[in-house]
């Protein structure tokens, strides 16, 4: 081990504790704190060579664990990573020739524009921007025409629904 992983372990065992506890009051969640301590020693670590100040270490360390905290929201990693019980995949029945038949005609009573969308999103597994590309449309109006494309669909199986469709599947 060299001089610098050295203080930088004797640096971690020191504060890590009190890390934890100013990131759990920041997110609210022990396992989410734990993270947001690894992400700011790592990066901690990583400038740890051009830190000449050790005495503002800890001012540092918070401000970096503050930013990475911020940074984690604005993208959107709270809402991506959260923990549940309730199963992440519903487990769906086997669809017979029937749902497909329900399917396929409540279909073709959805609207032209918002059909060629829900096909190329949903059958064909084009991405946002592939679709719009085809469409010749914006992204923006390919995410609508889904949406709506998609309460379209599941406003008419609610009434054409048989006992085996599960309607879960569509959404």
């Amino acid at each position: 081990m060299t001089d610098r992983d050295t203080a930088f372990a004797d640096y971690f065992a020191a504060r890590s504790d009190a890390m934890r506890r100013t990131a759990y009051l920041l997110c609210g969640d022990w396992h989410r704190a734990e993270d947001l301590v690894q992400v700011t020693f790592t990066k901690l670590y990583l400038a740890w060579q051009r830190i000449t100040r050790h005495d503002a270490l800890d001012a540092y360390a918070r401000k970096t664990l503050v930013r990475t905290f911020l940074s984690e929201r604005r993208l959107g990693w709270f809402r991506k990573e959260s923990v549940s019980n309730e199963p992440a995949d519903i487990p769906i029945t086997k669809a017979g020739p029937e749902d497909r038949m329900v399917l396929q005609e409540a279909l073709k009573q959805v609207p032209p524009g918002q059909r060629a969308v829900l096909v190329l999103r949903y059958w064909e597994d084009m991405s946002v921007d592939e679709t719009a590309g085809t469409l010749n449309c914006s992204t923006g109006t390919v995410k609508s025409q889904a949406a709506r494309g998609l309460q379209t669909l599941r406003d008419l199986l609610t009434d054409q629904m048989t006992p085996t469709f599960d309607r879960k599947r569509i959404s």
